[in-house]
């Protein structure tokens, strides 16, 4: 059984782990010394950061759900930062990229150009009812800025309110309003004024204390969706909050409750609050709809997308709003200078037409329905799983030691993340001891078989190593 984490301990990170002892075992044993010296070299020359330094091996390729290291080894990425909605190096992707490298590299910023301007009139024609004005960003934390002074400069207001644990970009907008101490502690002195937290939703292990059955699903006779009633209770008590921000589906992932954002909506109405979704890691189909927002019948003022925008190939962002906030033409809230960039345009216009032309918004919808049914019965034979949660192919599953009390099972799940990049399989941890599973809209039943195929059999052997016998099953023999 994991023993508890203590201050300053490695598990207590809320994303992979980069120091922990099997991270080291695992290089030692795979990287040959090329790998190695170019690992190395890495970790010299770029600023030491949690999280993503120093690298775990060194990447030559990347090609459809694959990526492959510089020893040759092949991963299937079921991580890839969530940018590979449409795998890496698409040929349509690559082909319009390169089109538009020819015909138009660069616009600067005082010229309209054609590329940027039909991407607009595809993102506002697809998203969400009243969504029609939009600006674009280098990344997903400039989109949080821009929306979070948006909601000042239409309101009137400064404060925010969102959610603990949340991750909303690592600037100091972003860093102010998300909820992940990683981000947010340490000697960069003081955040955003105003920038209020509560407790998220979070059914398996619910901040407020209720209890959920074995599937998960909370008692909602019982709770009466206190994380709901939550908001409600600050946006009444401070009565000024400019915007709820919040990711509409956790990435960790948590999924709400039944009509948790209708609630929060009808809130945000009451008080004088925008609602600002932030769908930069799931939106445009990773949860089997081509926005997060459309699972709950609920529109927000705001919408934030980035991360797969750019096709994995190229940075861009976006914020759409309602066109009655576009109130700060005297202003310059996102005047960037790439922020009409024409070749970082028509990669995300081709990554949408891909999205669209190959159904890959249904795709993740049935494969997401296949593995979680692979993945409960899964749970049904694997003590170490304590809940498998989640929406198209945005999935989490929940490794424990002790089923009962829910005792987060970090140290297994290291072991588990090493011994399955040694079988071919990459993928996140997050919060310590939750395995996040986000393949490319692209996967195929036979590529997800034989990943939760690997992912059962690192579990089996973690179960086994502990002295607990389990069953193969049938579809495992793949």
């Amino acid at each position: 059984m994991d023993a508890a984490p203590h201050p300053g301990d490695w598990r207590l990170a809320e994303g992979d782990v980069n120091t922990s002892p099997e991270r080291r075992n695992w290089q030692v044993r795979n990287l040959d010394r090329d790998a190695d010296a170019l690992v190395a070299e890495d970790a010299r020359l770029f600023m030491s950061q949690s999280l993503s330094s120093p690298c775990l091996a060194a990447v030559a390729k990347a090609e459809g759900i694959w990526l492959e290291d510089t020893t040759g080894r092949r991963y299937m990425d079921f991580h890839g930062n969530n940018v590979h909605h449409v795998g890496y190096g698409h040929p349509r992707l690559v082909a319009a990229v390169k089109r538009q490298i020819d015909a138009l590299p660069f616009s600067p910023r005082r010229f309209a150009n054609p590329v940027a301007t039909a991407l607009a009139r595809k993102l506002t024609a697809i998203a969400p009812k009243g969504l029609d004005k939009v600006l674009f960003t280098t990344g997903g934390s400039d989109a949080i800025d821009v929306a979070i002074k948006y909601a000042r400069a239409f309101t009137g207001r400064h404060k925010t309110l969102s959610f603990w644990d949340a991750f909303h970009g690592a600037g100091f907008g972003g860093a102010s309003v998300g909820g992940e101490a990683i981000f947010r502690s340490g000697k960069i002195g003081p955040l955003l004024p105003g920038a209020s937290h509560v407790a998220p939703f979070a059914c398996y292990r619910c901040p407020y204390g209720y209890p959920v059955g074995a599937d998960g699903a909370p008692d909602l006779a019982l709770c009466r969706m206190a994380c709901a009633n939550m908001v409600k209770y600050v946006l009444e008590k401070e009565g000024d909050v400019a915007a709820v921000i919040a990711e509409p589906i956790r990435a960790v992932p948590y999924v709400p409750p039944p009509d948790f954002w209708g609630q929060v909506r009808a809130a945000c109405d009451a008080h004088g609050a925008l609602l600002i979704f932030d769908e930069i890691p799931l939106g445009l189909g990773k949860t089997g709809r081509m926005f997060v927002a459309e699972h709950f019948g609920v529109a927000p003022d705001i919408l934030v997308l980035g991360k797969a925008l750019g096709g994995g190939m190229l940075p861009i962002a976006a914020m759409l709003a309602r066109a009655d906030l576009d109130v700060a033409g005297t202003q310059a809230f996102g005047h960037y200078t790439h922020e009409k960039n024409p070749v970082a345009a028509a990669a995300a216009l081709a990554t949408i037409e891909i999205i669209e032309d190959e159904g890959l918004v249904d795709n993740a919808a049935a494969m997401g329905a296949y593995a979680l049914e692979i993945l409960h019965d899964m749970k049904a034979r694997r003590r170490l799983i304590g809940d498998v949660r989640g929406k198209g192919l945005a999935i989490g599953i929940e490794l424990v030691s002790d089923r009962d009390a829910k005792t987060p099972a970090n140290e297994a799940a290291d072991r588990v993340l090493y011994r399955a990049l040694t079988r071919g399989l990459n993928f996140k941890l997050t919060m310590g001891n939750v395995i996040a599973l986000s393949p490319p809209l692209i996967v195929t039943r036979d590529e997800m078989a034989r990943a939760l195929a690997i992912l059962d059999s690192c579990l089996a052997d973690e179960e086994e190593s502990t002295g607990v016998a389990s069953s193969t099953p049938p579809w495992l023999n793949f």
